[in-house]
Formats: structure tokens, sequence, C-alpha cells
């Protein structure tokens, strides 16, 4: 599960970062809006941690804006306000919880615990290929695809931008924790092992190169 936190105070970030990161979750922190959409357009999120000061703006539009596009992140608004009317325009702006600071950091968890839980899935289905980040398994046409880690990874956030060209930086940003560790060769060798374990025994493609690009998720495109 990946967590994104968005919090223009530092210090409470860095406790909340902390607190996540202890439950083992991937967890990012943005410390401002700017740096919130960089993430996002990177990286899909399984639930956002949204701070909203009496001095943010447009915090309402910007819950609107996840929410459409990515309507299975869900969205806790962390907020300075005390009164009911925020609390009910946040949630009728499309965000699934509300919690007032100061933040009870054990309730804090559990209702993150509980909307990750509840949420909507986030199981990939396109005609008979079933694609399922949480149980890490893929199905096609009744039967299990043995594709773990790393590849796995690839697989699915491609999935989860079918249509759209991705980058090796975007790829790189998006899975690995630490990208600038790893060169981007690791995403060759990714798809060359969802091509070998998977497209070539099943007769299928399911991710096609677009030259000096990066790669898209093109299935079903069956070989002739």
């Amino acid at each position: 599960m990946r967590i994104l936190t968005i919090e223009e105070n530092v210090e409470l970030g860095k406790i909340i970062s902390s607190k996540v990161s202890e439950e083992n979750y991937q967890h990012d922190l943005a410390e401002n809006m700017g740096d919130a959409k960089y993430y996002l357009d990177i990286r899909n999120y399984d639930l956002v941690l949204l701070g909203w000061t009496k001095e943010q703006k447009n915090i309402l539009d910007f819950i609107s804006t996840i929410k459409t596009n990515a309507y299975k992140t869900s969205v806790i608004v962390l907020s300075d306000f005390e009164d009911k009317d925020s609390e009910i325009k946040a949630l009728k702006a499309g965000a699934d919880d509300y919690i007032r600071k100061p933040i009870d950091f054990d309730i804090m968890l559990v209702r993150m615990e509980a909307k990750l839980r509840f949420g909507v899935s986030n199981i990939i289905e396109i005609d008979e290929l079933i694609i399922n980040p949480e149980e890490e398994k893929i199905i096609y046409q009744g039967v299990e695809i043995e594709l773990k880690g790393k590849p796995f990874e690839v697989l699915t956030h491609l999935a989860m931008n079918k249509d759209q060209i991705v980058s090796k930086e975007q790829l790189l940003d998006a899975i690995w924790e630490e990208p600038e560790l790893v060169t981007p060769n690791v995403i060759e060798v990714a798809i060359n092992q969802i091509r070998q374990k998977m497209d070539k025994p099943l007769g299928i493609t399911t991710i096609e190169t677009v030259r000096r690009r990066g790669y898209r998720f093109c299935f079903p495109k069956e070989i002739s």
C-alpha cells in the first residue's frame, strides 16, 4: 500500500511520515501543493492524507481533482478547522474521512486501515486478464500466472495507466523507493521478464515499446 501525505507544517509532516512508515506502508511526503501534484502525476496512491490549514485555498477543488483523476484513491483530510461546515464541504468535495487537528495518531492509523481495507478495490479486469495488486496475483483465462516482484509492479503500474505512454524515469519514480540508486536498465529487465514469463507462453502482448518515449500497456492485442 502506498500513502501520500500532503502537509505544509514541516514538523507535523515529519511526525506523520514516521508514524505511517512504522506501519510498513510505502510513503511519500509533500510539503507543498506543487510537490503533491508532482507525486500524484507519477505514482498511484491507495490513500492521501491531505493537510488543510486556514491559509490554504482551493483545497476543495484539489480534493475533487484527486477523486476525478484517481477515483480509487481514498482521501483523508487533516484539518485545522473546528467548524462543522468545513467538514461537510470537504466530504461533499469527495473526501472519504475528516480528522481535526491536533491529530490523535492512533485514531488516524485506525481510520487509514479502515479506508484501505474497505476502500474501492484496486483489482484490474480487462477481458480475461485479472491483475490483483493486493495479492500480487495475475489470472488469465482462469489460470494463475507466476509473475512477482518488480516485473509485477511494472505491469500493474502500466495497466493502471492504460493507453498512456510511461517513461522509464516515471516507472522508476513510481515503483522504486530510491530510484536514484538504480539504473534505467532495471526497467528493461522487468519488461523482458513480463514478456518471457507471461506474454510469450500465453500468446498475448501486454506491453509495447514506444521508441525513445517509454512503454504502454496495450492488452488486449493478440499475436497474429
